[in-house]
């Protein structure tokens, strides 16, 4: 989809949102989790996985530990881009989630991503932001070289609570790129 750019929105998860982002990964099969490096065996008991997100929108920028955003087509919620990691004024790791496969490799990622970037580096003060997907995952990979993050290396790593061992990339964007990218 060449234009989807006019048809997407980004904002700040809300409350009545906890339970789309979390059917995500509880509906999600298996073979999708693990084609981005998640084990569903893995995911903490639901009602703790909503409680943690609650609280999250409810601390402020300061305080938060993860910070997710919806992505939106057409008014239609269709994922998530969310940051964990933080350190307030320093750096965060992104992760990108388009909900649905009809809503994958239609192009509409970079765009996402862009409308992304703004949250991220100007609401947390990040100097310097990290994205690590998973290395056979080649669309998150391709999506961040295209959008200027620098390729750091390649290296075998347990990436998060819900995750197994495996190999990841690690890429950087730093606050000098992304305002050079906004201009």
């Amino acid at each position: 989809m060449k234009d989807a750019s006019k048809f997407i929105a980004v904002r700040e998860m809300e409350i009545s949102d906890i339970d789309l982002l979390a059917n995500y990964w509880y509906e999600s099969s298996h073979e999708h989790l693990k084609s981005m490096g998640a084990d569903k065996n893995l995911l903490p008991a639901y009602k703790d996985f909503c409680k943690m997100l609650k609280t999250q929108i409810q601390y402020p920028y300061q305080k938060k530990q993860a910070y997710a955003l919806i992505w939106m087509f057409k008014g239609e919620a269709i994922g998530h881009c969310n940051v964990n990691q933080i350190v307030f004024e320093r750096k965060a790791y992104m992760h990108l989630h388009l909900w649905e496969s009809k809503s994958r490799k239609r192009g509409m990622g970079t765009a996402l991503v862009k409308q992304s970037l703004p949250y991220f580096f100007e609401n947390l003060k990040l100097e310097e932001l990290f994205c690590e997907p998973f290395a056979l995952n080649h669309a998150p990979n391709n999506l961040l070289k295209s959008m200027g993050f620098t390729y750091l290396k390649e290296h075998i790593t347990k990436p998060g609570n819900i995750n197994y061992i495996q190999p990841v990339k690690l890429w950087v964007l730093k606050k000098a790129q992304y305002l050079e990218r906004m201009v």
